[in-house]
């Protein structure tokens, strides 16, 4: 029976918005993570049958399909091919996903799956513009008016910054302790910087060669002075919301047999991808019943799982997991996550998926879980096996 293995994952320092990746064009960050992959595992690109590539913000620079430009930009041959899709925050696991079904089901061989989002050049939100026409239409208004947190008459009435407020009302987390778990991240990805923990997952690129959100600076009383945007009487502020960011990752899927023959070494299987659906006004809760159907599709329980990856779009959304599945904040997002790193939308999947197996990898840890709210009210979640 044919199954899927990463052979090789690889990813961008991840870049503040306007900082030392602002001037690198979406499709060139995309192209450098394919030829880093390539010269790392000593890879004819002429091999790869696809391309899988997540990105949100498909318009401008971004637009006309990042993932085949992405190929041409590498300089590999025309032969390869290449799509972009969106599943938003979790369109590059999405990508994993595909490209692991793909290979599993022998359409494919090999192939490269990853994201990219610039959100210095292509701001959040640039796909709904004047003249071009909104995405929710008199339908959905009509489902949803009434509901809290959806803004009738807005042009996108879907907030998550509303929705983290109503997570945080409805489990009952604090300002200090939305605080303390972002200042805990900032700490988290300090010391896997200091300790260098990281360097193996990334290419550095454009001089920049860590990750740029690290503050380490921060502390609870500065925390404590941000307003909150969502809700003037609300507990979410910025400094417990990820961060605008731009940044690219990829990784090589393929099956044992054909890395066997290929010379390469298998470093973990996908062992379960799922995705799930929940709420789309709160939006942020699908990691929940995502992290549930992964474990039972997987016969494991959360016992079996060594480390979480759960993405920090905004504090609540980990914390919530926490609440609802009882797992161990020791095993959760050991290296930080996107409150300190960043959260390049359609990269994030890809680079939490490295982060993961790199940490999987050094630390002899069989199964490691990935989970991730997206836009809709979604939730991919995916447990790598180690091999």
């Amino acid at each position: 029976m044919r199954d899927a293995v990463i052979v090789g994952a690889v990813r961008t320092p991840v870049g503040r918005r306007k900082g030392g990746l602002a001037e690198v064009h979406p499709v060139d960050l995309s192209a450098h993570v394919l030829r880093a992959l390539a010269e790392r595992l000593a890879l004819d690109p002429a091999d790869v049958d696809d391309v899988v590539w997540g990105c949100v913000m498909q318009v401008g620079e971004q637009s006309w399909n990042v993932a085949r430009n992405a190929v041409l930009a590498a300089g590999w041959p025309e032969s390869v091919p290449g799509t972009t899709l969106d599943r938003q925050c979790g369109s590059s696991q999405q990508a994993v996903h595909f490209a692991a079904a793909a290979v599993v089901a022998g359409q494919v061989d090999l192939v490269v799956a990853g994201g990219v989002e610039s959100m210095t050049r292509v701001p959040l939100s640039s796909s709904v513009s004047e003249g071009v026409g909104q995405p929710f239409g008199p339908a959905v208004h009509a489902r949803y008016a009434g509901a809290d947190g959806f803004a009738e008459g807005a042009t996108v009435p879907f907030n998550q910054g509303v929705g983290a407020e109503v997570m945080a009302r409805r489990w009952g987390l604090s300002r200090r302790r939305l605080d303390e778990y972002s200042l805990a991240s900032h700490e988290r990805a300090a010391a896997a910087q200091d300790a260098g923990e990281l360097d193996a997952e990334l290419a550095p690129v454009a001089g920049v060669a860590a990750d740029e959100g690290v503050r380490r600076d921060t502390s609870l009383a500065r925390l404590a002075e941000l307003p909150t945007p969502f809700r003037p009487d609300g507990v979410v502020t910025a400094g417990s919301a990820s961060q605008i960011s731009d940044g690219a990752a990829a990784l090589a899927v393929t099956t044992s047999e054909w890395a066997a023959a290929h010379g390469l070494r298998p470093l973990a299987r996908v062992h379960t991808a799922v995705v799930a659906a929940d709420d789309p006004v709160v939006m942020l809760t699908a990691p929940i019943p995502a992290t549930a159907k992964a474990l039972r599709r997987a016969g494991l329980s959360l016992a079996d799982i060594g480390v979480y990856e759960v993405n920090e779009a905004f504090a609540p959304v980990p914390l919530a997991w926490l609440a609802e599945t009882g797992a161990d904040p020791a095993r959760l997002n050991p290296r930080g996550g996107a409150i300190a790193l960043g959260h390049p939308l359609g990269a994030s999947g890809a680079r939490i998926m490295t982060t993961l197996l790199h940490y999987q990898h050094d630390h002899g840890i069989r199964y490691g879980l990935q989970t991730m709210c997206e836009g809709g009210g979604m939730a991919n979640a995916t447990i790598l096996e180690l091999l």
